[in-house]
């Protein structure tokens, strides 16, 4: 890689890791690169130097990373990178050389990032506190300090009250609760004010069923179950339980600084000219909708609503998303697909074997690569940590980047009490083995890891056995979703020995074909107006359903559309050059005008119509009559004129009748309506 306008500044930690420096400069491409001892307090000038030069710097250090950041602040710069190269590299038992590793990471930490848009979110401080007795009191009382609380109780027996109540206090129990921070509606059952004159215990006024009311901040000690289905990823609401005073502090602490203006990321981007998710009323895909947590998002006819201030970033939505409409930002697709090429062809291109790519998240995956790289044995030499917001958002195509770029398996590190969160993850595992495996490079190359324990992560990691490599080559990631998949995908399909040009894949993989039953079909070419990725079309110059297979996202939508249910799904991938290209599924003859001859629909559908229609409908019960469905439009029209039933004569303006009109009927002895017909 090219380190133009970059300083590297490493450091081995009072020598407390082993480092090779000139190994690590040649697989980064760093002239002069030092191996520092101290550079967070006897060497700082030599970052402070660097500061000066104006140097782009990446420093190998998270640990100290708010002091490198105050001083660079102080001379009005700021760091491009800080990079953990310590726990997740240095400090291991492992005796295999860690510079392949340590290079790696450096090298994917120097890469640009697109930072993800932001959301300004505003809290006025409102907060309502649910709870029970003293406990939830003395909650409330420490909440008041900083923010406006009114407290509802669900129960106040052991409760005593001060000389000065400084905030309102209620009876109920919340029924009912949607929103986020800032925008919290609640419906309240057994709604009841404390009366003023409670001497003992609180005494209360006539209690009501759905009250409402807003608030900013929503805190739940009840003990009961959550109000919403993703708690922990829903911002404003904190959920203590009351039994545990450390866990009550810690909440309290943490929701008396929501009052004021925050800044969230927008995590996921959706473009609805690629959705599949309806057409007219028909409903095809749901994928984002059944698995997404927070339930942050809804139908809304043929598209779909994100609310990104319920949305926590989890990435199932992307990661299974059949056409890419939703896209996680955070970071983009092609950012992270480089990301991982680089990790595996700097770590390969400096002598490094068997890569295993971890991927984990910040608030649970770091902590227990810390807990393993001081208190056990550290990740081995060959494990090469990513780390992301959410591990749940990765899709097979970033697997098969992955894998196409030199990763030989991949280990996915997830909360354990996330595991009712892992269906998307779960069918995408299952989608690249089904490719893998029809590939014969073997399935189960991605292994979900659902602990908690940091010493059964090291077991597993230790023990763990890459399967065999597949491939070193990376891609420019262009495109959208199924660009970047059915490139890596090709990658890997050059590498492997596939029985044949089809793999039969997953029913809820995002490609295939569809069968269609020619003697049901009438070639209505309903399903084309229907179909939203372009992969249904017809002819124009003759009665055709043509199909591109690799258009297709299997939405169902053609399916749910047909009128005669000719169609069904059949999820594969195709090797054969022809996915690119229109094929026929279904044609038949044109049907010619009985009076002009010219062709104006398919006979199948002619017929169809003739014997629905003829003889049953009202309009069609003479032979004159079903003649008319024969015709092409022009002649239709020409022959209702001409049987006196012109279609446009109610579009004349009927002739005022005059003193002159009755008159003249009069002296012809006929009625004025007789006459008007004569006329």
């Amino acid at each position: 890689m090219s380190a133009t306008n970059k300083r590297f500044l490493i450091c081995n930690c009072e020598k407390s890791m082993k480092m090779d420096g000139k190994a690590i400069a040649r697989a980064i491409g760093e002239t002069g690169l030092t191996v520092h001892t101290n550079l967070c307090r006897g060497q700082i000038g030599v970052f402070e130097g660097a500061v000066a030069a104006g140097d782009e710097i990446v420093v190998a250090c998270t640990q100290e990373s708010p002091l490198f950041a105050e001083v660079a602040d102080a001379a009005g710069r700021e760091v491009a990178a800080f990079v953990n190269i310590r726990e997740t590299a240095g400090w291991t038992t492992d005796k295999t050389t860690t510079a392949p590793k340590m290079a790696a990471l450096l090298a994917a930490a120097s890469l640009p990032i697109k930072p993800a848009r932001l959301r300004t979110i505003s809290s006025d401080g409102l907060c309502l506190v649910m709870g029970e007795g003293q406990t939830a009191f003395d909650a409330a009382a420490m909440l008041n300090r900083t923010l406006s609380v009114t407290l509802l109780l669900t129960g106040a027996d052991d409760i005593l009250l001060p000389a000065v109540l400084d905030f309102p206090v209620f009876r109920g129990k919340v029924s009912m609760a949607h929103g986020s921070l800032g925008a919290f509606d609640v419906v309240v059952d057994g709604y009841a004010a404390m009366l003023p004159s409670s001497r003992g215990e609180p005494q209360f006024g006539l209690a009501r069923d759905g009250a409402r009311s807003t608030c900013s901040v929503l805190f739940d000690m009840t003990g009961d179950a959550p109000l919403f289905a993703r708690p922990a990823g829903r911002d404003g609401y904190f959920r203590a339980d009351p039994g545990d005073p450390a866990a009550v502090m810690r909440a309290v602490f943490e929701a008396s600084a929501y009052e004021g203006e925050f800044e969230k990321p927008i995590y996921v981007s959706y473009d609805a000219a690629i959705c599949a998710h309806e057409r007219s009323k028909k409903t095809g895909c749901t994928k984002c909708i059944d698995n997404c947590p927070p339930s942050a998002i809804t139908p809304a006819g043929d598209e779909v609503l994100i609310d990104a201030d319920i949305c926590g970033g989890c990435g199932n939505c992307a990661a299974h998303c059949p056409t890419g409409a939703v896209s996680y930002d955070y970071p983009v697709r092609a950012q992270l697909v480089e990301r991982v090429q680089t990790l595996a062809q700097t770590y390969l291109a400096a002598g490094g074997k068997s890569p295993v790519l971890l991927i984990h998240d910040r608030t649970h995956g770091a902590p227990l690569i810390n807990a393993m790289a001081r208190l056990g044995r550290g990740l081995p030499a060959n494990v090469i940590p990513l780390e992301l917001h959410s591990t749940t958002g990765i899709g097979h195509d970033l697997m098969a980047s992955a894998l196409a770029a030199g990763f030989r398996s991949l280990v996915v590190l997830v909360d354990p009490r996330k595991t009712g969160e892992l269906n998307a993850l779960n069918e995408e595992v299952a989608l690249l083995d089904a490719l893998t495996g029809g590939m014969a490079l073997g399935a189960n190359r991605v292994l979900i890891l659902d602990a908690s324990d940091p010493d059964i992560v090291e077991s597993t990691l230790y023990e763990f056995e890459p399967a065999p490599e597949i491939a070193r080559t990376a891609f420019a990631p262009v495109g959208g979703k199924r660009e970047v998949a059915r490139a890596a995908i090709a990658i890997l399909a050059k590498a492997g020995q596939a029985e044949s040009d089809l793999i039969r894949l997953p029913e809820s993989a995002p490609y295939g074909s569809i069968n269609v039953d020619k003697q049901r079909c009438t070639l209505c070419m309903a399903c084309v107006s229907a179909c939203p990725a372009d992969a249904l079309r017809d002819n124009p110059d003759k009665p055709q359903l043509r199909f591109v297979e690799a258009a297709c996202v299997q939405c169902g939508i053609c399916a749910a559309t047909c009128p005669e249910t000719a169609i069904s799904l059949e999820a594969r991938y195709n090797f054969a050059p022809t996915v690119m290209q229109p094929v026929t599924l279904n044609e038949d003859e044109p049907a010619e005008c009985i009076r002009c001859g010219t062709p104006f629909a398919a006979r199948g559908m002619l017929d169809k119509v003739k014997e629905k229609l003829g003889g049953t409908h009202w309009m069609f019960q003479s032979e004159e009559r079903v003649a008319l469905l024969q015709m092409c439009e022009n002649c239709r029209l020409e022959a209702l004129a001409a049987d006196g039933g012109d279609p446009f004569a109610i579009a004349h303006r009927s002739r005022i009748r005059t003193t002159d009109d009755y008159l003249e009927a009069g002296k012809r002895g006929l009625s004025i309506d007789d006459f008007f017909r004569e006329d």
